[in-house]
């Protein structure tokens, strides 16, 4: 297992690599340059003095290996301090954004908290909602309520994140007045009133992108629970006299989770791409709306930042589901 581990980590060096160039390409042949934002009645060589002071008169390589090297800059320090504190700290100041005219990280760094706030409690709640929906799907083939959680799952496959919540702000919002239309990003939790007041702001982002996970996470539940069930060890356990409770919590539940962990494991990184339309949508000042900021204003090095962080995360969990489906399957063996 250990050596499995390993040579996966040595795998996503080159893979991280190869996904950095793809993004430094795709955004740096896009439409739209900082040359296009300077306004037409700048001199010439101030314009000039401007275009070399962003780095884009450069060639492409040499822009690519100056970008990838304050990515990755770390000092020449001592200890972890050179790995994990200012050597890292010091190279991602090095990265500048077009817009403000300042290091990206602590736009991003600011900006996170919310994104995560809003996304971590979103992923469980949906996690919360789908496990039980799949168990019982599973446990009540065909019934009513298999049919009902079918038709959600193929709601919430198909209906697109921003569709949703227009619906949400147009229902709960305007017509009801359940929740507030805009994200206080401003609001800081201090005593219960102002906690309560969090959770309603709160509440619609994360149901539109909870549902949107909850949909796909219960059918690989349901999928997963029905081929446990007729397996032979199955049988085995119902002729032994055990209740059908404890057969299907007992043994078919705990070998359905296997695939299913994995699962979520590997959707974490993927609902960062809904927050990017929802974080839009209900004025949550997050990295998403970040992105969509960056992308209209031509802000280079904060797209190419954003979409390699995002890019590193998906290697990363792509990475922890696969050692934890080994950890959690004994039959597993990896040589």
């Amino acid at each position: 297992m250990l050596t499995y581990t390993l040579r996966r980590l040595l795998l996503a060096i080159p893979t991280l690599l190869l996904i950095s160039l793809v993004i430094f390409l795709l955004v740096d042949l896009a439409p739209g340059s900082p040359a296009s934002e300077i306004p037409l009645t700048v001199p010439p060589e101030v314009r000039e003095k401007i275009l070399e002071a962003l780095g884009v008169n450069e060639p492409l390589h040499v822009r690519y290996l100056l970008w990838l090297k304050q990515f990755f800059w770390i000092e020449p320090l001592n200890g972890i301090d050179a790995l994990f504190g200012t050597g890292f700290a010091e190279g991602m100041q090095r990265i500048i954004s077009y817009q403000t005219r300042s290091p990206v990280f602590p736009l991003i760094a600011e900006r996170l908290p919310q994104t995560l706030t809003v996304i971590g409690t979103a992923y469980l709640v949906g996690v919360m909602i789908a496990l039980p929906i799949g168990i019982y799907s599973a446990y009540r083939q065909y019934s009513l309520f298999d049919q009902f959680g079918t038709m959600f799952a193929m709601i919430g496959f198909s209906v697109p994140t921003f569709f949703t919540g227009t619906v949400f702000i147009i229902v709960f919002g305007v017509w009801l007045g359940w929740f507030p239309t805009k994200y206080d990003t401003t609001l800081e939790v201090t005593d219960w009133a102002s906690f309560l007041r969090q959770l309603r702001q709160m509440a619609m982002p994360v149901m539109v992108l909870g549902l949107a996970n909850a949909a796909a996470i219960s059918r690989y539940m349901r999928s997963s629970m029905l081929e446990n069930m007729k397996q032979d060890y199955v049988r085995t356990a119902r002729a032994k006299g055990m209740s059908e409770r404890t057969v299907v919590l007992k043994h078919v539940l705990r070998n359905s989770l296997i695939p299913v962990v994995t699962i979520i494991a590997l959707g974490i990184p993927s609902i960062f791409g809904g927050a990017i339309i929802t974080e839009n949508l209900f004025g949550v000042n997050g990295i998403g709306a970040a992105l969509i900021g960056a992308i209209r204003g031509n802000d280079l090095p904060m797209v190419q930042t954003l979409a390699f962080i995002f890019a590193i995360l998906i290697v990363s969990f792509n990475l922890i589901a696969d050692v934890l489906y080994g950890l959690l399957d004994p039959r597993i063996r990896y040589d």
